[in-house]
């Protein structure tokens, strides 16, 4: 991993929520957590002192003003077993704060004095860390552990347990810890942050249709526009933009008596749109993304699944990135078939 220039930030950071109670480190119920703005577009909390120090709750910020919005907007899920990091390490504290955050625990006694002395030697009596380092004020941080926003009910996220540690500015973490963040974690993180649009498609007919009957199905291209989340690291001038595209549509008509249109029932998107409006006049053609029920749903209706495919790229300081898994996002509607009448004379 290069070396990652430290700078000196004067503006508001957001909190992602930390980690901070780990069994290993004997901090139970001294964890800290995160807040949000009122602004929908970033999470922040917490504010630097205009020398480099950091917040108690200095962490990741998200922005979030491309990103897919609404009320039917959803997560993505990745087409693999691959996940976003549920815990990661960044910069928490300046000396003064890791001094104020460890204090009043040490006073409390309720962790024991045998781990409390242990810590007082490790952050106060040099062994390896000398008065907090305060010495080093304003030429590093202390870091810690982060809890990704979300995941805090992952078993994952009990995964970072290493206790706090110093980084100098311009300085690369150990190397003994891969959850480090990096450009690549914040590219995974924003991932986890990514909203789209509802699945649900436009059919015609639109209320019912007929047995046998070629139904067409399209998506408002409007709406389908690729969506971003930039994740960002102040104290660190780091950051990754990880960016969804939508490729496909795939359509499952809730039963095996149908047909769909293309035969794999995936429909590309061509020219930012998906599928084709119907118009008056093409009741004969066969629609380029649809379905044709071969039986009636009787009294009830059949889960139609519209399940959209999205390619997740992304790019970061120093890297031209990559790309990371698919992720999908679907929604079920129901859609009457009926028989169509006919009477003999």
């Amino acid at each position: 991993m290069p070396a990652m220039k430290f700078r000196k930030s004067t503006i508001a950071v957001l909190a992602a929520v930390s980690l901070l109670a780990c069994p290993a480190q004997a901090f139970a119920g001294y964890g800290h957590g995160g807040s949000t703005n009122s602004d929908p577009t970033t999470h922040t909390s917490g504010d630097s002192d205009g020398k480099g120090d950091l917040s108690a709750t200095a962490g990741v910020v998200y922005d979030l003003s491309k990103n897919g919005s609404g009320a039917s907007a959803g997560a993505v899920s990745s087409t693999t077993t691959w996940t976003p990091p549920a815990c990661y390490y960044a910069p928490k504290y300046s000396p003064d704060e890791l001094e104020a955050y460890l204090t009043p625990i040490w006073a409390a006694d309720s962790t024991g004095y045998e781990w409390d002395a242990t810590q007082r030697d490790r952050y106060v009596n040099g062994k390896p860390y000398k008065d907090f380092n305060k010495d080093k004020a304003g030429k590093g941080y202390w870091w810690d552990s982060y809890v990704t926003p979300g995941r805090e009910g992952d078993p994952g996220a009990l995964d970072c347990t290493k206790p706090i540690f110093w980084v100098d500015t311009g300085e690369d973490p150990p190397a003994d810890i891969p959850q480090a963040v990096t450009p690549e974690i914040l590219s995974q993180l924003a991932y986890n942050q990514i909203r789209v649009p509802s699945t649900k498609v436009t059919l015609a007919p639109a209320d019912r249709t007929k047995v046998n009957l070629p139904t067409w199905a399209w998506l408002d291209g409007a709406e389908f526009k690729p969506v971003s989340v930039t994740a960002s690291v102040p104290a660190l001038g780091i950051s990754a933009t990880t960016t969804a595209t939508p490729y496909s549509l795939k359509i499952d008509p809730g039963t095996s008596d149908a047909v769909t249109y293309p035969a794999s029932g995936v429909c590309e998107f061509k020219s930012g749109s998906i599928g084709e409006a119907y118009a008056k006049g093409k009741a004969d053609e066969t629609p380029p993304c649809g379905v044709k029920y071969l039986r009636s749903s009787g009294t009830g209706s059949y889960p139609l699944q519209a399940t959209i495919t999205w390619k997740i790229s992304w790019t970061g300081t120093g890297t031209p990135g990559g790309t990371l898994p698919d992720g999908t996002f679907g929604a079920t509607q129901n859609v009457v078939v009926q028989e169509i009448q006919s009477v003999n004379r």
